[in-house]
């Protein structure tokens, strides 16, 4: 598959400030990234968003290969941290620009607390709020956070997931679980 040309703008450091969060998602306070993600991880707010293309495939990407957590393994469209000060829906749309280079009709579908541990390099934990949507857009990368993507039909990646779950973060696993059994319910 052609991928379109990309963009390497640096998008996020690790001294960017997070939102703290409790566990009903009330700010706190905020706290530099590498400190958030340090240990077992601090609890922050955080967002997932899955980008479904007109025929029903899901996008997803491969995290670059230099990140701190999860380093090339596969993850969905977009993810990552709103600012302090800015709304849920500024930060999805900034981040999947940033991203992607696209735009999408999202809507939110539910938030839950995680924490998960990679490695000795540190953690997640946090509070994330879950969109999915379509757009017509064709991904323009930003390499510095994506070293690959793909369209994928979602029973494909119902299938890879359990045939290799260690290729896959465990945020898109426990999302891709939740948004598979809501929408067999729907």
């Amino acid at each position: 598959m052609p991928q379109p040309a990309t963009k390497n703008d640096i998008v996020s450091s690790e001294s960017e400030e997070l939102i703290l969060v409790d566990s009903q998602d009330r700010q706190i306070g905020t706290l530099a990234k590498s400190a958030c993600h340090d240990g077992a991880g601090v609890l922050h707010r955080a967002f997932s968003l899955f980008v479904f293309n007109p025929a029903g495939q899901l996008l997803i990407q491969q995290r670059a290969a230099d990140k701190r957590l999860w380093p090339s393994f596969w993850a969905n469209s977009c993810c990552s941290h709103p600012r302090a000060g800015e709304d849920m829906n500024q930060a999805i749309a900034r981040r999947l620009n940033q991203e992607l280079g696209m735009r999408a009709a999202l809507e939110y579908r539910y938030k839950f607390e995680y924490q998960a541990d990679y490695e000795s390099f540190g953690a997640e934990h946090e509070l994330c709020w879950v969109f999915s949507g379509k757009s017509t857009d064709e991904p323009l990368v930003n390499t510095t956070e994506i070293q690959a993507w793909k369209w994928i039909d979602p029973d494909d990646l119902t299938e890879q997931i359990e045939s290799a779950p260690e290729r896959f973060t465990p945020w898109l696993k426990l999302e891709w679980q939740t948004l598979n059994a809501r929408h067999s319910m729907e």
